[in-house]
């Protein structure tokens, strides 16, 4: 369920808040299908599908890389990838928020632009260090059975 933006961003600029919103919804990650929505007045993107071998299940595939050794026998299926993310009025990116990597599992300072072609420009940075990661945004259907199906969003 994508809940609409809370009472305090109602008066954002029109194309502000265009870019705001245009930032919910489901993303094609290099290893996983992402949903980006709001949690606690702020953005979070949570692990909805994670690309797997044929005869393995994606919830088997656990946080094992996680600085928190308790948290290593979670499945990475519905974990929050983003947090501390706020909408700052004017600005045509997020910043100031975290991402967690769980292949290195660590979390970094992030940056998230929503780039001219459609795509978001996920970044994390170490010191002034930065990486990124471009996320393709894809509709996700429910069919009849519950399976899903995804495919990429035309943008124009």
């Amino acid at each position: 369920m994508i809940r609409r933006p809370p009472r305090s961003t109602q008066s954002r600029s029109s194309a502000a808040s265009d870019v705001y919103k245009r930032q919910i919804g489901y993303w094609l990650t290099s290893q996983s299908i992402v949903q980006v929505k709001e949690c606690d007045q702020s953005l979070c993107a949570i692990i909805e599908v994670i690309f797997v071998d044929d005869g393995t299940a994606q919830e088997s595939i656990l946080d094992n890389n996680n600085k928190d050794k308790s948290l290593r026998k979670r499945s990475l299926v519905g974990i929050n990838l983003i947090s501390d993310f706020v909408y700052k009025e004017g600005s045509i990116k997020l910043s100031g928020g975290k991402i967690y990597d769980p292949g290195r599992g660590r979390t970094f300072k992030a940056n998230i632009y929503l780039l001219q072609n459609g795509n978001l420009k996920v970044e994390g940075c170490l010191l002034r260090m930065c990486g990124h990661e471009e996320w393709k945004p894809v509709n996700v259907m429910f069919n009849d059975d519950g399976t899903r199906t995804a495919t990429l969003k035309e943008i124009i």
